[in-house]
């Protein structure tokens, strides 16, 4: 799907936008990309213009929401299909995403992003060929782009996810041509498309599944298994976890991944919010 070029206003953006025009502005400079650039926007009594498009003023806006123009007015970035997709501000700019009210990515100490920078980084994507298995809105695969992966094949199997990224200005987007061809984003469940990736195929593994009770088959030995078999010898793999059920359970689910791990043939060990391993 093409990317949103369009402007994205949050709360505080919107109220700036405003607050320039009622004084009396011809002119407002600020960022209309998630903080990801900034440009001037010209001002008029009942439209505003944009990389020389004309906008109509928002007339609501929520906070914790980000809104995007669908033509003829700004909308909020959500959807209902079963559940609740939302894209989220941050405080960093680059967003969150949630699902039914629950947070998917960790934004209270840093940015999205550079959380996920701290975890590719273990792998050290360098020149290697990298399996995302749930590429979410893509800052793993951003990072390792960042890096200088040789290739990333990413999946994703929520469409309404991939909705959010052409709709994200921190979402890498594939066809962009300053990757080169570097990242493919596969719409699919990667649990299913495992057995049709080859043995040792793969450099390095990022995966970063939703939670267990969401998403089991993920936590599964059969699908570590998988994971073993398509890994070289020597490849190292993150696999976040978090520490769901630890306080009210006393469940440990960091450890239980790690010994699956080691069953299925990495050596394993804790490392940031996950498991570290590598493929003996």
């Amino acid at each position: 799907m093409p990317h949103y070029t369009g402007p994205l206003l949050t709360a505080p953006t919107a109220q700036a936008l405003l607050a320039a025009r009622d004084g009396g502005a011809t002119e407002w400079t600020g960022s209309a990309d998630l903080d990801r650039s900034s440009g001037t926007a010209a001002l008029g009594a009942d439209h505003w213009s944009w990389n020389g498009d004309d906008f109509p003023y928002p007339s609501r806006i929520r906070d914790r929401t980000i809104y995007y123009f669908d033509g003829s007015d700004f909308e909020p970035v959500s959807r209902f299909s079963g559940s609740l997709i939302k894209l989220v501000p941050t405080q960093w700019g680059a967003p969150t995403f949630e699902i039914d009210g629950i947070k998917m990515l960790p934004t209270s100490k840093e940015s999205p992003v550079d959380d996920a920078r701290r975890k590719v980084a273990l792998i050290e994507p360098r020149g290697k060929v990298v399996l995302d298995t749930c590429g979410g809105l893509g800052y793993f695969a951003a990072c390792c782009l960042e890096a200088g992966v040789g290739q990333i094949r990413s999946f994703e199997k929520n469409e309404d996810v991939l909705w959010l990224r052409t709709l994200n200005p921190w979402s890498p987007d594939p066809d962009a041509p300053e990757y080169g061809g570097r990242l493919s984003l596969t719409h699919g469940d990667v649990s299913e498309a495992m057995a049709r990736v080859a043995d040792a195929s793969i450099d390095a593994l990022l995966h970063d599944p939703p939670r267990f009770g969401i998403a089991g088959e993920l936590y599964s030995q059969v699908f570590y298994n998988h994971l073993a078999r398509v890994l070289r010898r020597g490849g190292k793999m993150f696999h976040y976890t978090g520490s769901p059920n630890k306080l009210t359970s006393g469940r440990d689910v960091p450890r239980e991944v790690a010994a699956r791990l080691e069953k299925a043939g990495f050596r394993a060990e804790l490392a940031l919010d996950g498991v570290l391993a590598v493929r003996r």
